[in-house]
């Protein structure tokens, strides 16, 4: 009996030692704040560059139109009394047809610039998750956060991710 119970209170002293140790241990977490990796690294401003000079020319010519359009309306106002109804009504459906045509242009241009700049973003959130788990690997992370509502400075490694994006080509 004697020697059971030996066993079992050496049982338990093992089983609380095992789990002191198991709490000894320090957790690692990091914590990456996403917006300003896309606002931030180098890829992100390229990106930017990239999409400025890829639509540019298009917003140009929207709002050249824009400008065209306003200015027809203005003319129309200003002309309105010197003419004719009928002259009046062609006017007012061709503003009124050519003000649909930039709306659809406006709206398509909008699609547009949104798609590609959804695809620069999954872009760099690849590249910067690939540099995350390499980070959780070689610095032995056990959690690493995204987003967070509240993070200490002390566990935020933002930092080392943008430069680590910033050094690659």
């Amino acid at each position: 009996m004697k020697s059971k119970l030996s066993q079992i209170v050496a049982a338990a002293l093992l089983t609380g030692v095992a789990t002191l140790g198991a709490q000894a241990q320090e957790v690692k977490i990091g914590y990456v704040n996403s917006e300003r990796i896309l606002r931030e690294t180098n890829l992100a401003k390229a990106a930017e560059t990239k999409l400025q000079a890829e639509f540019g020319r298009r917003e140009k010519a929207l709002l050249d139109q824009e400008n065209k359009l306003r200015a027809a309306a203005e003319k129309l106002d200003k002309d309105s009394p010197a003419i004719s109804d009928v002259e009046r009504g062609r006017r007012q459906r061709e503003l009124i047809e050519q003000d649909r045509d930039l709306q659809r242009k406006r709206r398509e241009f909008n699609e547009d610039v949104a798609q590609r700049k959804s695809e620069e973003t999954a872009a760099l959130v690849e590249k910067a998750n690939k540099v995350i788990k390499k980070i959780f690997e070689d610095d032995k992370y056990d959690l690493i956060v995204q987003d967070a509502i509240h993070a200490s400075p002390r566990v935020d490694i933002t930092k080392k991710v943008i430069d680590q994006l910033n050094a690659q080509k």
